[in-house]
This record gives structure tokens, sequence and C-alpha cells, in this order.
């Protein structure tokens, strides 16, 4: 099989910036109805265009092709906000810790999944 029959599609390139797009909308959303404002900020903090976010989200179907600076932006802003809600995560395990105490059953069951002993 050559290189040809290893790549993906526009369409699965688009697809899979799609719903980074749609994880990186919900990370940052403050709650129901709180997309626009979530993808404004997406577009200050990471520098991915709001109305290519809206098309991600609402007008996918329409979207033929995705330039890889832009599908390489949205990974890396998706990657990027995963590792700050992972140190989010970190920090109210720690606060909880201090709280309830190591041997709290909601402090094991946290730092097992983010696999910490």
């Amino acid at each position: 099989m050559g290189k040809k029959g290893l790549r993906m599609s526009d369409a699965a390139y688009l697809d899979q910036a799609a719903v980074w797009s749609k994880d990186l909308t919900r990370m940052k959303a403050r709650g129901p109805g709180d997309t626009e404002n979530a993808m404004r900020q997406i577009e200050r903090e990471y520098g991915i265009d709001y109305g290519f976010l809206w098309s991600l989200r609402y007008r996918r179907e329409r979207l033929r092709i995705i330039s890889v600076s832009a599908y390489e932006t949205i990974r890396a802003a998706y990657r990027a906000e995963c590792e700050r809600q992972m140190r989010k995560l970190e920090n109210e395990i720690a606060r909880t810790e201090e709280i309830a105490g190591a041997h709290s059953n909601a402090v094991r069951a946290a730092k097992a999944l983010v696999g910490e002993k």
C-alpha cells in the first residue's frame, strides 16, 4: 500500500478539527449559552478565527478543505487547553486533599483518575 492509501482525507481532517473545536469551546464555555463568548475567547487566546470556528461548528458540511496551518493551530490549541484543564484538576485535587485529607475517597478517586498514587 502506497502513501496515498495511508493519507487522511480532507473530510477526515475537517472532522477532526471540528471535534477539537467543539471540545475547545466546551472547555472554555462558562455554562449553557456561552458558546459565542467561548469561541471569541479561543480567537483571542489562540488566534483561531471566530468565523472559522463558527463554520466548523455550524456549517461543517459546507467546508471542503482545511489548511495545514489551520489544522495544526487547532490541534495545538486543543492540546494546550487540555494541559491547562489537567493543571486545574491537579490544583483542585491538592486543595481537596488539604481539606479532606489524603485518605479521603474523593481524593483517592481523583488521583486514580489522573494517574497519581
